[in-house]
């Protein structure tokens, strides 16, 4: 048996995975067009001509409508402000609460408290990591105005039960896809199923524009509501013959023609894109099989996954060994390993109750009339699968080959060859 490389023994990986990068000639050429137009942004905070942005922009969003199956794409400058105008469009209001989940990135959470509403955490399912529709219904209160599903880590989550949930209770569903750009969800797109999507296109994702995002709906009054609201609603909403201002309050969520150009070529590239990241993960999934104590990847029946992270769980009482010590081996034979993944409702921010002023607004001071638990022990799955259980891959990281599946299965093979050693 080869010693572990934690242990003075060689290591099993001994090179460097290049940066994953989409970017290409055809993007370069794309900017270039932009830059000798002289054009860089046609937006006008106004209702004129130009308040829906330049042909770059319109462009970007017929053709994402096209490649998604849906009526209406409203692009902006981040997922972060697209959950923002979302938020806004569905009529979100002071002292309202959403129930969002407690395993994504903080914007999800912070783009309500944007409105001066609550953030309302419910757990996740063990397999998927998505939100849990029992523990969504749970949550629900006569203060709940909607419900943000998160595609978490490239899978839809459970959107037909969110949804029936949703209907009976009379919420709107944003489904927050950042992760999961062209996966499935039945027949359709994840993304699409909610009343509003959101898509990421920052700079570590399937496919991006920088920084960038893209709002999705099948709804005409969402779709105008968030286009007013990325573009100085209030400037515009009288000569426009608004008559529906609520939350029409003035941002600057704006994409740029030089960022809608590249998107543009960003989107033909997407489906080979997610098809290259599921063929690598099938060859993970092959080479890990049999390892005690170690579940790969869980998908859905009638999802696919896009596998923006490669998310896998450990039972330390099959192993043996915790799961920090099993990264801590592995990093050693040169695989990074993500361990964990977070606990928003943990962070100061909800534990404290700060977020405008210092004096406890919106929980305080407004019209919030509830009582919102963030005590640690709320979410018991997502606490204990960040505590001890989840570990990781990030496969938009680097630009993996079929080849080097190959490499991170051996050595993990290498690592549990040698469990008693650790």
């Amino acid at each position: 048996m080869t010693q572990l490389a934690l242990f003075g023994g060689p290591r099993s990986i001994d090179r460097e995975f290049p940066r994953y990068n989409p970017i290409g000639r055809e993007e370069m050429a794309a900017a270039q067009r932009v830059l000798q137009s002289g054009v860089l942004s046609k937006f006008l905070g106004a209702w004129d001509a130009d308040f829906y942005g330049g042909p770059e922009v319109q462009g970007f969003e017929r053709e994402w409508e096209r490649a998604f199956r849906t009526k209406h794409a409203v692009t902006v400058n981040s997922a972060t402000s697209g959950l923002i105008a979302a938020l806004g469009a569905v009529g979100v209001e002071p002292g309202d609460e959403v129930i969002v989940s407690p395993w994504t990135m903080s914007a999800s959470a912070t783009a309500i408290l944007v409105w001066n509403a609550i953030p309302v955490f419910a757990d996740i399912q063990s397999d998927t990591f998505n939100l849990d529709p029992i523990a969504v219904e749970k949550a629900i209160t006569p203060r709940t105005r909607a419900i943000m599903a998160v595609d978490i880590f490239g899978q839809a989550a459970d959107l037909d039960a969110l949804m029936a949930i949703a209907r009976r209770h009379g919420l709107a569903v944003i489904e927050d896809c950042a992760q999961a750009p062209g996966a499935l969800h039945g027949a359709r797109y994840t993304g699409t199923v909610a009343d509003i999507g959101v898509y990421s296109l920052n700079y570590h994702k399937h496919i991006h524009t920088g920084e960038g995002g893209v709002c999705v709906t099948d709804d005409a009054r969402l779709a105008e509501r968030m286009q007013l609201i990325r573009n100085h609603a209030e400037s515009v909403v009288g000569d426009k013959g608004v008559t529906e201002i609520d939350n029409m309050i003035g941002f600057n969520f704006r994409m740029t023609e030089i960022e809608a150009a590249i998107g543009r070529e960003q989107l033909k590239k997407l489906p080979a894109l997610v098809a290259s990241r599921q063929a690598l993960a099938a060859r993970l999934s092959q080479g890990l099989a049999g390892l005690k104590g170690l579940q790969t990847p869980v998908v859905r029946s009638g999802n696919t996954h896009a596998y923006y992270v490669y998310p896998m769980t450990v039972d330390a009482a099959a192993t043996g060994v915790g799961r920090d010590r099993l990264i801590e081996a592995l990093a050693a034979e040169g695989l990074a390993v993500g361990g964990g993944y977070v606990n928003l409702h943990l962070l100061p921010m909800y534990q404290r109750r700060i977020a405008y002023g210092k004096g406890g607004y919106p929980w305080k001071g407004g019209p919030y009339r509830g009582a919102v638990d963030y005590s640690k022990g709320i979410c018991p799955v997502a606490e204990s699968l960040h505590q001890s259980r989840l570990m990781h891959i990030g496969m938009c990281q680097f630009d993996y080959r079929g080849e080097d599946m190959e490499l991170l299965a051996a050595a993990f093979r290498k690592v549990w060859a040698s469990l008693d050693a650790l």
